[in-house]
Order: C-alpha cells, then structure tokens, then sequence
C-alpha cells in the first residue's frame, strides 16, 4: 500500500513536537528571566531609597529639636565641621552657601545641614552665629556630646580632638555627602573639588 502524501511522515511529527517543545522551553525561561530583572531593579531602587546614616536625636541651631527627619523631602547637603575650623569648614560651607544661592536663583531646592563634630564647644548660640555669619539658609546641628558622637559613629563619620597646646583642634571627614529626598545617599564632593563639578553634582541632586 503507497504512503498519503498528505500525512506527515512519523519523523516529520517527531521533528515538530520536539521544536514546539524548545520554543515553550524558550519562552518559559525568557519569563524567568524577565520576573528576575524586574525583581532586581525592584529590589535595588528600594535600596537606594534607604535613608542614608544612623538616625539621631540633637538639636539646631535655635535649640529646636531636629531628628533624621530634616533630612527627608529635598535634595541636601551634608557637611560636618566645627567652628574653630581655620579653613577646610568655612570654605566649604561658604562654597556650599554660593550653590545653594545659584540653584535657587533657578528655582531649585538645596538643604544646606552643618553637623558640628566638636559639641563641646559649638553649642547651638556658637552655631547660630557662625552659620548666619555664611548669609545663606543652613542649618546647624549639635547637642548632646555623647548624641552627637554616637550620630558620627553611626554615619562612619572620622573625627578625632587633636591637642594643640592649651586648646585643641579637630580632624575630621571633609567631604560632603549628598542625600536625596528620601534621605538616601546619591555621592560626595571632596574638598576643593572644580567648582563647576561640584555645582553640576549638586544640581543633578535637585533633579532626582
């Protein structure tokens, strides 16, 4: 008896279920792999989202209680100094209140924080003088030395009194960390970093 030619021949049908079996493989493992991206990006945006640092309890510069919470809703800025700095602190918060002045003259929002790492001597009058002294809109943080130290340990903040005869000084981290507006980190500016870097940084930040 002669084969139908019409009918596929048995390894014809073998051949075929076999590709149909690949490709469902095929679109069974793109679907894994899809489901584990997208769980990825999920999972590193809620990370970035994390606010940034050991949460604290201090005050500013007018006595009010401040929390972590100052730091959530803008872009901001956070430097941490002491007011018998000589150089590195003043220079840097003078920079900073220039940028803020620039972006705000563009209808952009910076928060300029000032962390005291010397509470001992920058009580919240020494810090209301000398962040007024910048005439721009900071805010400065002290209180308590032990709160104080305890919120600089939490952020991995270095600082150390250094004897300088009858007084002291102190070294401490000179960068300044920038947080978005879930308090999240986002990066840093190094002391005397170009200007223009530091500004197109800090606007990038306003833009999040």
């Amino acid at each position: 008896m002669s084969q139908d030619p019409q009918r596929p021949r048995p390894r014809r049908m073998a051949a075929l279920r076999m590709g149909l079996w690949v490709l469902v493989g095929l679109v069974a493992a793109l679907l894994v792999i899809v489901w584990a991206v997208g769980i990825r990006q999920f999972s590193t945006a809620e990370q970035a989202a994390e606010p940034y640092g050991a949460p604290f309890q201090l005050v500013d510069q007018d006595g009010q209680p401040v929390t972590e919470s100052i730091l959530k809703g803008s872009a901001t800025a956070v430097f941490f100094g002491f007011t018998h700095c000589p150089d590195v602190c003043p220079t840097t918060l003078y920079e900073l209140a220039g940028y803020q002045r620039q972006l705000a003259d563009e209808g952009k929002d910076l928060n300029v924080v000032f962390v005291t790492v010397d509470p001992e001597r920058d009580t919240p009058e020494v810090l209301k003088r000398y962040v007024e002294s910048m005439d721009a809109d900071i805010t400065g943080i002290t209180g308590d030395p032990a709160a104080v130290n305890a919120m600089l340990d939490g952020w991995g903040i270095h600082h150390a009194k250094v004897e300088s005869g009858s007084t002291y000084t102190m070294d401490h981290t000179a960068s300044v960390i920038m947080l978005g507006t879930e308090g999240q980190f986002v990066g840093t500016i190094a002391y005397q970093e170009n200007p223009e870097t530091a500004l197109q940084k800090l606007d990038r930040l306003t833009t999040l």
